[in-house]
């Protein structure tokens, strides 16, 4: 091939890169839209909606995960996730909040299911599934909301109230409303984790133990 012909398509290539970039920058910034809250109120890391695994009550340290159920990251903290909320139960509130990256073709379609499964008061059981499952249908580039409906038979759900949930547009509302307020707060990876409103910088496995052993010794 001539140089002057492998410098075009060079250049081509880069040109198509660069504009794939612009459109997937285009795509997050168009979830962060409307500003979370509305009307300008500051975001929060807990909402009153937000889904609380564990109630440790008033003077629990509260800790709060931003995840993603495709993420393999948050797939390896999940038992970790379980021992701390095992060992430290009483102690603190345990939070969970969506963050499905747009990598990943499925992140959405489970925080959809979980979040249908929540509206019969089953999340806990959805978001363990989800995880324990996570192997056989993550990373997939093909839909596996029909395995995700799958679980919800299995968990007994109603059905069609599971898939009325589904097809509500306030279900994919919620979900992109925890994302959004995530990317307000800075969460820009999963699992993000905030311990009594601090966001968590993970460096070894044991760091988040380590934040929330740190957090009941100073409140004590």
């Amino acid at each position: 091939m001539k140089t002057p012909v492998k410098a075009t398509l060079i250049t081509v290539a880069v040109v198509v890169a660069l504009v794939l970039a612009a459109v997937i920058y285009f795509l997050i910034d168009q979830r962060l839209t409307p500003p979370p809250g509305g009307d300008g109120e500051p975001a929060s890391v807990v909402r009153p909606n937000s889904h609380v695994l564990d109630e440790g009550g008033e003077s629990a340290v509260t800790v709060v995960e931003f995840l993603d159920f495709e993420c393999e990251a948050c797939g390896a903290f999940y038992p970790i996730v379980e021992d701390i909320r095992e060992r430290f139960a009483g102690q603190i509130t345990y939070v969970v909040r969506y963050f499905p990256l747009p990598g990943h073709t499925n992140s959405t379609n489970a925080a959809l299911a979980a979040e249908a499964a929540a509206r019969q008061d089953r999340f806990e059981d959805m978001y363990h599934r989800l995880f324990e499952t996570q192997a056989e249908w993550g990373e997939s580039q093909e839909s596996r909301a029909d395995v995700f409906r799958g679980f919800a038979e299995e968990l007994g759900l109603d059905m069609a109230a599971y898939d009325a949930a589904i097809a509500d547009p306030e279900t994919l509302a919620r979900v992109e409303m925890d994302f959004s307020e995530g990317r307000a707060l800075g969460v820009s990876s999963t699992p993000t984790f905030f311990v009594d409103g601090e966001p968590l910088e993970l460096e070894q496995w044991k760091d988040l133990e380590d934040a929330i052993t740190q957090a009941l010794s100073t409140a004590q």
